[in-house]
């Protein structure tokens, strides 16, 4: 039995595919903390399988694709999905209902009875999941749910469920062991086989009949009993062998239902979670890699959507063909927070999910990468530019020539000649393998001189500022210029007021004094 509710083919592995300190680096960047969360809603199990199942690229457009189809499945039947999890949870948790501790675990019977105990609680399971299938089957549109419904009803039709009854009863030996064995080497038994002892009639029980060969001990023999108990556990060895890996395997199957339905659950809490806050969500459209592609319509930061209850500006932009898009603009004006919502709806998109915006298409890539800025080493070990090199010599180390790189304000720690420098030559090299950049500086040394190279390939945004010193927090394409209007910080955090409110001698003294300090 297969659930296949991830991938039409096989069996998604759950393990990380990049080394932790730089997975637990992109999820500090994108804030994808706050999305493990929102998925959570405070179970345990679903963040788990969230942490694991979000950042698994997928590169397959067929099979992100399938994904959504399951998941818009899930958010139309959600109390259905919830039973169906429900009864998973409920049959992976089969070992907590049964046990038997010690030296049982040696006896054959006492293996069997646990086995076959187990099987009893897990039979319950599939006829509620068969009954489930039976009565909501038709609702599912997806070919996910759809090839996993009919194979509950085709493998758990109602002649094997009554064969599974008879089963078991039988493994309860109502009427004792019979078994066959041969003499071996120094009379040893050996090529002891079970058998079904044969069911005896009213009259054969009444006169004693097909009684067979048996053994009778004395209550208090008990050396006597323990030779027949070994004698059975040989015959039995086998039988409890099998049904023990019976019962591991539909123990299996639920606990891979629980796992896969639980990213979708956790999925719907996201959905929930957004919805109820107003904030748009669509289900991207990905493309195959091989050409670069990107363009949304109101994309916003899902991480920023779920820290605050304000209204969180979209953004537009169309950069199809584009491998290079680079960010500068005023202070403050969105500008990281853009590079987030980017990240986030690649990671989003590629884990089969829906995205925060209006509309998004982009094409896969096989990792997202961040190189953000980061506070200063408090053990004085490295200065700010050795860890940066550092950290991006890591990241080469493992990102491929379809990997997105987003970088927010790479290489500022050092001057701005020397870091335009290194940001041009790491950037040039990244987008020549075939790596998308997305990155935000403030270094116009750096911006002007990709800006200059006329590359159709390049696209240039700028933070939206008005007159007046507002932000828009919305991107435009602009090419950079030579401030990021530092001094309407400035103005915000002194109380000083708007450009022509306030005499330049006043801004320059009050500039002086804060340097000064």
């Amino acid at each position: 039995m297969r659930v296949r509710l991830l991938d039409p083919e096989r069996d998604v592995t759950l393990e990380p595919r990049l080394p932790w300190h730089l997975a637990d680096l992109i999820d500090d960047d994108l804030e994808l903390r706050r999305l493990y969360k929102a998925m959570a809603n405070d179970d345990a199990f679903l963040l788990d399988i969230a942490q694991k199942v979000v950042p698994l690229t997928v590169t397959d457009p067929d099979v992100i694709t399938y994904r959504q189809q399951v998941l818009a499945d899930c958010l139309a039947n959600r109390a259905v999905v919830q039973e169906m999890y429900d009864i998973a949870f409920d049959g992976a948790e089969v070992r907590r209902k049964v046990f038997l501790g010690g030296l049982a675990y040696r006896d054959p019977q006492a293996i069997l009875r646990r086995s076959v105990r187990m099987l009893e609680y897990l039979r319950d399971n599939l006829k509620q999941l068969r009954s489930l299938a039976d009565r909501h089957a038709d609702q599912f549109r997806s070919a996910g749910f759809g090839q996993l419904l009919a194979m509950v009803r085709e493998q758990l039709a109602d002649d094997y469920l009554r064969q599974l009854d008879e089963q078991l009863a039988e493994l309860q030996l109502p009427r004792g062991v019979l078994l066959s064995a041969q003499l071996g080497l120094g009379n040893k038994g050996q090529r002891h086989i079970l058998h079904q002892p044969p069911h005896r009639s009213w009259w054969d029980k009444l006169t004693g009949g097909h009684d067979g060969y048996g053994f009778t001990l004395d209550e208090r023999d008990e050396t006597g009993a323990q030779a027949l108990a070994e004698l059975a556990g040989h015959a039995l060895n086998d039988v409890a062998n099998i049904v023990t890996q019976s019962a591991d395997h539909v123990q299996g199957f639920f606990e891979r239902l629980r796992t896969e339905l639980a990213f979708y659950l956790g999925c719907a809490n996201l959905h929930d979670r957004l919805t109820d806050s107003g904030v748009p969500t669509c289900f991207p459209v990905p493309t195959p890699a091989g050409h670069p592609r990107f363009g949304c319509r109101g994309l916003r930061d899902v991480g920023l959507c779920l820290a605050t209850d304000n209204e969180i500006v979209g953004n537009d932009v169309d950069a199809d063909g584009k491998s290079l898009i680079m960010v500068t603009g005023a202070n403050e004006g969105g500008k990281s927070t853009f590079l987030r919502s980017v990240g986030a709806a690649q990671v989003m998109m590629q884990a089969g999910m829906f995205v925060a915006a209006e509309s998004f298409s982009a094409d896969v890539r096989d990792a997202v990468f961040t190189h953000f800025k980061r506070e200063e080493d408090t053990t004085m070990a490295h200065g700010k530019l050795d860890e940066e090199l550092a950290r991006i010599s890591e990241i080469a180390d493992f990102i491929g020539s379809g990997s997105l790189l987003l970088c927010n304000e790479s290489f500022a720690s050092t001057n701005e000649r020397e870091g335009s420098q290194i940001a041009r030559d790491v950037t040039r090299a990244m987008v020549e393998c075939g790596i998308k950049v997305v990155f935000v500086t403030h270094l116009y040394d750096l911006a002007h001189s990709m800006h200059t190279r006329r590359d159709p390939a390049s696209l240039f945004l700028r933070a939206e500022r008005r007159p007046d010193g507002a932000r828009t927090f919305r991107l435009r394409p602009g090419e950079p210029k030579p401030t990021s209007h530092g001094e309407d910080s400035f103005r915000r955090v002194f109380g000083i007021g708007a450009p022509g409110q306030v005499a330049d001698q006043q801004v320059e003294t009050a500039s002086r004094h804060f340097q000064h300090q």
